[in-house]
């Protein structure tokens, strides 16, 4: 069943928008699509060597490329120009691939037409394709299942009308260990039907943002462990009519990750330890697995049994050592877990972000410049 009402006007109003409306991310009216942290050097060097015509058809509102993903296969939800498959395809080398689906065909051929000049900076022909299909039907789109390791998605699953059927999808596709790495829009309220159904809310990923109380509960009834929260940003509605319309309602860019690892799997008795062997390119001295759970190169820390289970069965196993103790005193149990709510996680992280001084994508930076 729809979430949004009728699936075919929510696709026309989202391949209107942005085949035939946006020209370029300068003609956005809010700062959904370009709220986002500073990338990576090596993301941000990537992203440098993408062809201006696929990078002036950005429109995402995150980062959500993960390092280490070197002979990967990579699956780009709307991928719209095709600007993180191409970052994407530069970070998994020849040995890996990256498929972006999209069903907008100017973006389709805005990132189809650039291949050929990206393969001359790459210096080889990257296993890069792009495919025209529905975020809620891979497999109608040529996806087969279980032959993912990693999929990406950039502000785009808030535009699906059925995100519960993007979310199975992508689960159906991942490997076992496989991960969603994906930033969007999402909201401290659920929303009336006068800001879901609005088109230009709609187009800037405001009108399909979800309560992220409703994105936990879905996410893991589907089979995934539970969601990870790597980073915000809060997101200005910068026109008046538009901020008339969503009132109070407060909107974030969240980057999360979902993975498909089995929770059970560390679910005997005892209390564990994982320590990072500082292998990933661009993250030799430390790495963030979400924001409670930040690794030092050669440092055994407690983990709950969840993170265990990830960093031991998850596409990141090669790159830590898990270890099981007895000692009850290690400290484990008083870890963050997933009793801590996402809402929970979310106001904390609003009041970093608050009392932090002014970076890219605070409320008073410039426009796009993330």
């Amino acid at each position: 069943m729809s979430l949004l009402g009728n699936s075919d006007d929510i696709y026309s109003s989202v391949k209107d928008y942005y085949g035939k409306v946006l020209a370029s991310s300068k003609d956005l009216k809010t700062s959904a699509c370009t709220a986002a942290a500073a990338p990576h050097p090596i993301i941000r060097k990537a992203i440098a060597s993408v062809p201006d015509a696929v990078n002036d058809k950005f429109y995402g509102c995150g980062n959500p490329i993960p390092l280490g993903i070197q002979g990967k296969d990579v699956l780009d939800l709307g991928s719209g120009s095709g600007r993180d498959c191409y970052v994407a395809a530069a970070l998994v080398g020849p040995e890996g691939s990256v498929t972006g689906v999209d069903m907008t065909d100017e973006q389709l051929q805005t990132a189809r037409e650039s291949i050929g000049e990206f393969e001359k900076t790459l210096g080889y022909a990257p296993k890069l394709r792009f495919v025209t299909g529905y975020i809620e039907e891979l497999q109608k789109a040529g996806i087969e299942p279980l032959t993912i390791d990693v999929c990406i998605s950039n502000c785009v699953i808030n535009l699906s009308p059925n995100k519960k059927l993007v979310l199975a999808g992508v689960h159906q596709a991942l490997r076992a260990g496989g991960e969603l790495y994906f930033s969007d829009v999402y909201a401290d309220a659920q929303l009336p039907d006068s800001v879901r159904k609005h088109d230009v809310l709609l187009g800037e990923c405001i009108g399909g943002a979800l309560y992220v109380k409703d994105f936990e509960q879905m996410a893991q009834e589907i089979g995934f462990a539970p969601p990870r929260v790597l980073s915000i940003a809060p997101i200005a509605v910068n026109d008046k009519e538009l901020q008339a319309l969503v009132g109070d309602t407060k909107f974030y860019s969240i980057t999360y990750r979902l993975f498909k690892a089995d929770e059970h799997e560390k679910a005997k008795q005892g209390d564990f330890t994982a320590t990072y062997l500082g292998t990933i390119e661009g993250h030799e001295d430390r790495y963030e697995l979400d924001i409670d759970n930040v690794f030092v190169k050669g440092v055994s820390k407690p983990v709950s049994r969840g993170t265990a289970a990830i960093l031991s069965s998850s596409w990141l196993s090669g790159f830590f050592a898990v270890a099981e103790t007895s000692n009850s005193n290690s400290g484990s149990a008083a870890l963050p877990s997933s009793a801590e709510t996402l809402m929970n996680q979310l106001r904390r992280l609003e009041q970093l972000n608050s009392s932090a001084s002014g970076g890219c994508c605070s409320s008073g930076a410039k426009k796009g410049c993330c």
